[in-house]
């Protein structure tokens, strides 16, 4: 993990932002243009004028140390490097200026929900077994009906447990937990995971599903639709259904405040892309304060609605994406942004994000748009003040009226104040 840090550490500094490539392009034609209008000012008036050529050389030589673009070279990397460290002291790893630059424009923030702003720590909170959720039959109240009650349950956990063996979602392993003992994995076979649907298996010869209900739709399997707010692990064998698993996993702390400071930090919309079910969807949406929520959707289904949202934007408007999983890798890499969680999300996900929160906590992300938003501004105030300055001075160096001082003042003094204005980015 530390390799991989300082790898894109080193490489950050390769990917500028517009206004640095803007600097590096302007540089390219006003450093000929000077020196060849100071060759002018040196020449033209003693030849033409009768002019003294000290007098005018002077000038020149005035001309051009007012003209070197040291402030404007220096001080506008050096703001988006202060903003970069003001990032990481906050525990964001930004890989690039210009990935700053395009924070200070976010308009829309799109999160997936399991694991970004919920804890993915997934808990079998119930289960309910196919002859209770079709005719209600609880087993009557006697001893016997209770204790069949629970050998249903057990079987119905124990078939999800060997079927989702083999998985490492985090669903899976909450269900393997529940189960809570060793698992013979060689009663198993033909084990397959159907992406965005569940797992397929054989158990002692008997096919098994578990899954959701996409899984269940997909195999033309006949169901009681759990209506509980939660994640719902439907379990069938042979075609017949079992019985289904209720799983809850809990808001993370804190990110209804980081959806609040969002919105005071200027983003005007955020949406939550998930593969859950609609109500569980809605309820989260809903405590938290989302403007907008898609449920149901499968890995490819993501890229589609950011596609979407990215039509909806108007001209400068960015739209970042927060996910922490595998499946969320292509969606990181569409979004003008993408931020993955560094503590609990994949490799993958890394990668393929252009911000990393390292201690995954959402609310990093309205601090690293405020800290773009004025690290943009002090870029802005350098190159206005810097041009403004020399223009000014340049002038006063053509017609004779600055002498050596403000010529020195125009550069290094522009500079040092240049450079000391990038260094408030670092106290974002």
């Amino acid at each position: 993990t530390v390799a991989k840090i300082l790898e894109l550490v080193e490489n950050a500094s390769s990917k500028k932002a517009h206004v640095e490539n803007f600097i590096t392009r302007f540089a390219r034609y006003y450093t000929p243009a000077v020196v060849i209008g100071a060759v002018v000012l040196a020449v033209i008036p003693p030849l033409f004028a009768g002019q003294s050529w000290s007098e005018w050389v002077r000038r020149a030589c005035t001309f051009l140390v007012i003209s070197c673009p040291c402030a404007l070279v220096i001080s506008v990397p050096m703001s988006f490097f202060s903003g970069i460290g003001a990032a990481s002291k906050k525990g964001v790893l930004v890989k690039g200026s210009n990935y700053l630059e395009t924070m200070s424009k976010l308009h829309t923030v799109v999160f997936d929900k399991t694991g970004t702003l919920t804890k993915g720590e997934f808990k079998v909170t119930e289960i309910c077994c196919a002859d209770e959720a079709v005719n209600g039959e609880n087993g009557g109240n006697s001893e016997n009906g209770a204790k069949a009650r629970d050998e249903k349950q057990n079987e119905v956990l124990e078939l999800a447990a060997l079927a989702e063996s083999y998985s490492d979602h985090p669903i899976s392993r909450s269900i393997r937990d529940a189960w809570g003992k060793e698992l013979d994995q060689s009663r198993l076979s033909d084990a397959e995971e159907i992406s965005g649907h569940g797992m397929k298996v054989k158990i002692d010869g008997k096919t098994v599903l578990a899954g959701n209900g996409k899984l269940m739709d997909k195999e033309g399997i006949s169901y009681t639709e759990y209506t509980s707010v939660g994640t719902v692990v439907y379990v069938a064998e042979d075609g017949k259904f079992l019985g289904s698993i209720l799983i809850a996993d809990g808001i993370k702390e804190g990110v209804k405040d980081a959806i609040r400071g969002l919105k005071r930090s200027g983003v005007s919309k955020t949406v939550m892309l998930t593969g859950d079910k609609r109500n569980v969807a809605e309820a989260v949406a809903k405590e938290i304060g989302l403007d907008e929520v898609h449920a149901e959707l499968l890995p490819g289904d993501k890229v589609d609605r950011v596609e979407e949202l990215l039509r909806e934007l108007k001209g400068n408007e960015k739209l970042a994406f927060v996910g922490d999983g595998i499946n969320d890798a292509p969606v990181l890499s569409r979004a003008d942004v993408g931020i993955a969680m560094g503590s609990m999300g994949s490799d993958a996900a890394i990668e393929a994000a252009d911000v990393v929160l390292m201690d995954d906590d959402p609310g990093k992300i309205a601090d690293i748009v405020r800290i773009s938003r004025k690290t943009m501004g002090i870029v802005i105030q350098n190159i206005v003040f810097a041009l403004g300055v020399k223009f000014i001075v340049l002038a006063m160096g053509a017609f004779g009226v600055a002498n050596m001082w403000e010529a020195v003042f125009a550069d290094v003094g522009v500079s040092v104040i240049a450079i000391l204005n990038a260094m408030r980015a670092l106290r974002a």
